[in-house]
């Protein structure tokens, strides 16, 4: 993936002439006379508590971030006015351009992250019952994020298939209708049930799920590893391993930022 920054808050160039494009028009200041801080610079601030996992009010204004609820009003506006699906849909069109995007198999995992008792959490089946959420995670053969969503910690897998697979872009890119389908999706035993396997069929998509009560190893280790790399780097961002947000819009702003910051990674593999 190239040299990391040593200070991985920083935008690049590159990545904030794509974000810049899709920011909304900014609305009214709120305190009259004092300046408003910089969008690229509140961008900074919220991949800094997004890195570090910071709590907002202790957001170093040194760095010239701006304050905590500044960063916070930012990241909250341009969840709402779909920046980062956007952000998303762009960086997965540059993929396809240069045909990098693998349709030939898609991969999915639901990871588990703790937290106090919030909305869309719930006591883990798994985990003594202990309070959390669930990232489910889609991506193509290579691990490259397709789609995530939040859930209680107490959902059943298999009930995001669908909808995660709904949430799967349509990819422009290159002559052609867009591609929004991959041809077959892998999946661990959280996901054996036949009415899902008959479900993917008429989708158009191959199911290759591993089934219970047969003995461990489902062979599918060798192409569900990309999934489970992805969650590390997604993981990696500190704010993501425990959920601190009361609110779920915030939480899923996070992610859907993350996934962009993952994808922009594989972008940059290009260059």
């Amino acid at each position: 993936m190239g040299k990391r920054q040593s200070r991985p808050w920083v935008v690049s160039d590159e990545l904030w002439s794509l974000i810049e494009a899709l920011l909304p028009e900014p609305g009214p200041k709120l305190v009259e006379g004092r300046p408003r801080v910089p969008d690229r610079q509140a961008l900074c601030g919220i991949l800094f508590v997004l890195h570090t996992g910071i709590q907002w009010e202790y957001l170093p204004q040194e760095l010239g971030f701006g304050s905590g609820m500044t960063c916070w009003r930012r990241l909250n506006a341009w969840n709402e006015a779909g920046v980062w699906d956007q952000l998303h849909v762009v960086l997965l069109e540059k993929l396809r351009v240069a045909k990098k995007l693998d349709w030939s198999r898609a991969v999915i995992d639901s990871p588990r992250e703790g937290s106090p008792a919030r909305p869309k959490s719930g006591p883990s089946p798994v985990d003594r019952a202990r309070p959390g959420s669930k990232h489910h995670i889609l991506t193509d053969g290579q691990g490259i994020p397709l789609a995530v969503s939040l859930t209680g910690g107490n959902r059943n897998d298999v009930t995001q298939l669908l909808p995660l697979l709904d949430k799967v872009p349509a990819v422009a890119g290159i002559v052609g209708r867009p591609r929004q389908r991959p041809d077959a999706l892998l999946a661990d035993r959280g996901y054996d049930h036949d009415k899902y396997r008959r479900l993917l069929r008429q989708r158009g998509i191959r199911p290759v799920i591993a089934e219970r009560g047969q003995e461990h190893g489902s062979g599918l280790g060798v192409f569900r590893w990309v999934v489970e790399l992805t969650i590390a780097w997604l993981h990696g961002f500190r704010r993501l391993r425990i959920r601190w947000e009361r609110r779920n819009n915030i939480h899923e702003a996070f992610l859907g930022l993350a996934t962009c910051i993952i994808t922009h990674r594989h972008v940059r593999r290009l260059c």
